[in-house]
């Protein structure tokens, strides 16, 4: 029993790493389709988040499963909890993906931003799919060392967020009502992305070490 037990929690672990990956590229769709105005990319992630969502709920069954079969204890009962909510927090990037493509679907065939916004929106864009992408190895590896990079990463991107409100709220502003709406919604999904992955990245952390990470640091 104890080694198919250990074979479910290698599985839940495998399962987290196919959804990191799905998201993570749903998010660098996501960001060519915004920055291109890329209609056919923008649909691919549309329709592809069901994939996550089906993934993310398929884990969810099986980690219940294990808690009401198992009842595991200690580290064991930590990684199947942690899996719960960090499919919680993958699903999430995955809509954050959707909603940055649903951007640049409604305002198709132009760019969703200004011209003077883009270069921040691409330095997000690439910021994102870095976390992504370095979830991905996170979750397969539990390197202490690779959540701190996002940890650090996500410091860039809450400048970088703050820099668009900065430049819409500024007396030299040109862009309409809807530009500034555009641009608010786009920088908030790329930020809250950013937060749901240092969020997975101090559960990992917490697993690999038995140190908590308080929310805040």
């Amino acid at each position: 029993m104890r080694e198919v037990f250990q074979q479910e929690l290698r599985e839940v672990q495998e399962r987290l790493v196919e959804i990191a990956d799905l998201v993570a590229v749903s998010i660098d769709n996501a960001t060519r389709a915004f920055s291109t105005s890329d209609v056919s990319l923008a649909e691919t992630v549309i329709a592809d988040d069901d994939k996550i969502d089906i993934a993310a709920a398929e884990l969810d069954e099986l980690a219940i499963n294990i808690l009401a079969r198992q009842q595991p204890v200690a580290r064991d009962l930590r990684i199947v909890v942690s899996a719960l909510r960090i499919s919680a927090s993958l699903e999430r990037m995955g809509d954050m993906a959707e909603h940055i493509a649903q951007l640049a679907r409604y305002r198709f065939p132009d760019k969703v931003v200004p011209k003077s916004l883009r270069p921040i929106f691409t330095e997000m864009g690439q910021l994102d799919v870095q976390m992504a992408r370095k979830l991905v190895e996170l979750l397969k590896t539990e390197d202490v060392a690779i959540a701190e990079q996002i940890r650090n990463e996500d410091d860039r991107m809450d400048d970088l967020h703050l820099s668009v409100f900065d430049k819409v709220l500024g007396e030299t502003w040109k862009g309409q009502a809807v530009d500034t709406v555009d641009a608010t919604l786009a920088s908030r999904y790329h930020e809250r992305f950013a937060d749901h992955a240092v969020s997975i990245a101090k559960k990992v952390q917490y697993l690999a070490t038995g140190d908590w990470v308080p929310v805040d640091a």
